[in-house]
């Protein structure tokens, strides 16, 4: 079943459609209808349908603009234009952003079937296609060779030369690269038996159609794309101005994410490093989205986890030598108490096998130490002076004298870090959302507001700060953004006497009817209403 939304300024078109049409009979669903282009972008984000059928002339954003935010955000969604007779100028602007088809209205019931029948079957043909095995195994044999895999898990790696890169880039027909760049890196969730089974048991095989979903999505973006020995997918991101490289490494990302789910029925994490000015300090880009897949301990599967979002604006935390070492520092970022006590268990245990003499044993432990202590300066800055497990840390270890005392003491420092860790981005996050709420306030008037803005007010990514503006205050940001606009309307009407459509434009809504629709549906009257209900509230 295909997902359809239906775009349109005049409701009896719009009601219409919906009601002509017996959308699970001709394999589609239809999940909402808007007015204007603007409305539908913002529901689209959310929906993801996979069929859009839209009027040509809207207010706010008509069709042809809604046409190319889809072409250019949303790649995988088919746009069907209906336009008059009088629009050919329109008509050919669709044409050149790829429409999937044009038609001209009235359009009849029966018109409309027989072209969701042709747009299904389309649909279905381009599904079989990416799910064709004869297909997947010819692109397979037809993969680069394993010596540009090779060559690209090196550079990213910090193992080669400089003076052999670019002679290697043209040894392996790669397109050059130019400054910044930046490394995205996916890795698939789960591999079970059922989607072994699905794919003839043949992983590589379904590798392979992961890889070639990566490729077609990343196809003219700047991007070089290869694999790892570990099965993870890389991207590397290059010459683009650095914030629109990270906007653009943020955006594939996600639609790499959702082509996975779609398509392939499994999901990926996708973790995204730091933006880099030379390819020597690549691995640090790479590092920064490998440490960024850790966070998915502490986010879940099937998301796009920013490492500076994570850890902020700084250089990737350095991987140390130690394996021990490595896992307690991912521990204090992404774990519980729980897989604390289970982790140091593990350590003590490990040590006891060992037979390892007491004075490495101190060794081993006061590395561990070092590196949980680094975390948290890495995490909290300056401010880790202020971490209160800090005297259990400094005090001397060599007076335990069995390995199970240091075992429960080992404990409280990663119950003390732990706990310090989540206080710390806690307050964090809530200094975020009480700077973009201060934002708004000072700035609702401004009727360019969008959600970007506050994004960027923040320095935060658009998907990441979404969600935790809406743990805390329950609504959207632009939800919020509306309500702080109607409460100063309320206000506007009630102590001035501007007439409704001066108070819309001083609150950031220039559109007088738009305002005043938008006026009651959250306040349950319209602008004049209200008014003249604050009146003779005032005169009983």
């Amino acid at each position: 079943m295909y997902k359809i939304v239906i775009v349109d300024d005049e409701v009896e078109v719009r009601e219409g459609i919906k009601e002509s049409i017996d959308w699970e009979r001709h394999g589609f669903e239809c999940i909402g209808d808007y007015r204007n282009g603007s409305e539908a972008l913002e529901a689209i984000a959310e929906l993801r349908p996979d069929l859009v059928l839209s009027d040509i002339c809207m207010p706010f954003m008509d069709g042809i603009e809604l046409t190319r935010q889809i072409h250019l955000n949303y790649p995988y969604i088919k746009v069907i234009i209906l336009t008059g007779h009088d629009e050919f100028d329109y008509a050919q602007k669709a044409l050149r952003l790829k429409v999937h088809d044009y038609i001209v209205k009235p359009i009849t019931a029966n018109e409309l079937r027989q072209l969701l029948d042709k747009v299904k079957d389309e649909m279905d043909k381009e599904a079989e296609n990416r799910e064709n095995l004869s297909l997947l195994k010819m692109q397979l044999h037809q993969s680069l060779p394993l010596l540009r895999e090779r060559f690209l898990e090196q550079l990213v790696g910090g193992t080669l030369r400089d003076d052999r890169v670019q002679e290697r880039f043209v040894y392996f027909s790669l397109p050059p690269i130019a400054p910044p760049y930046l490394v995205v890196a996916i890795d698939i969730d789960d591999f079970d038996d059922t989607k072994k089974e699905k794919w003839q048991n043949d992983p590589e095989l379904f590798r392979s159609a992961a890889f070639n979903i990566v490729q077609e999505v990343t196809e003219g973006k700047n991007a070089i794309v290869f694999r790892t020995r570990e099965e993870r997918m890389v991207v590397i991101f290059s010459g683009e101005a650095e914030e629109g490289t990270y906007e653009t490494a943020l955006h594939v990302s996600d639609v790499i994410r959702f082509c996975m789910e779609k398509y392939l029925k499994f999901t990926v994490t996708v973790g995204v490093g730091t933006l880099c000015k030379t390819l020597h300090e690549l691995p640090q880009s790479y590092n920064g989205a490998i440490s960024a897949l850790d966070y998915r301990f502490l986010h879940g599967k099937n998301k796009v986890i920013s490492i500076q979002d994570m850890e902020g604006a700084k250089k990737p935390a350095q991987q140390l030598d130690i394996e021990w070492n490595r896992r307690f520092a991912t521990l204090i970022k992404t774990g519980t108490l729980e897989e604390a006590h289970l982790l140091t268990r593990l350590l003590i245990s490990n040590l006891k096998a060992s037979l390892m003499p007491i004075g490495a044993c101190y060794l081993q432990i006061q590395a561990i130490i070092i590196a949980i202590m680094t975390t948290i300066h890495e995490l909290a800055g300056h401010d880790s002076a202020h971490f209160q497990g800090h005297d259990i840390v400094i005090k001397d270890i060599n007076r335990f004298k069995t390995l199970d005392e240091i075992e429960a003491w080992l404990k409280s420092i990663c119950r003390e870090a732990i706990s310090y860790i989540s206080e710390q981005r806690n307050d964090q996050t809530k200094m975020q959302v009480r700077s973009v709420t201060e934002y708004i306030d000072e700035h609702y008037s401004d009727e360019n507001l969008t959600l970007d803005d506050l994004c960027r007010h923040v320095h935060l990514s658009r998907s990441y700060f979404s969600t935790v503006f809406k743990q805390h205050k329950e609504q959207t940001i632009m939800e919020y953004v509306t309500r702080v606009r109607i409460e100063k309307a309320k206000d506007l009407l009630q102590h001035t006497v501007l007439k409704s459509y001066e108070v819309g434009a001083k609150v950031g809504y220039s559109d007088p009817q738009y305002f005043s629709v938008l006026f009651k549906k959250n306040t349950g009257t319209s602008p004049k209403e209200y008014r003249e209900k604050l009146l003779r509230e005032k005169i009983q």
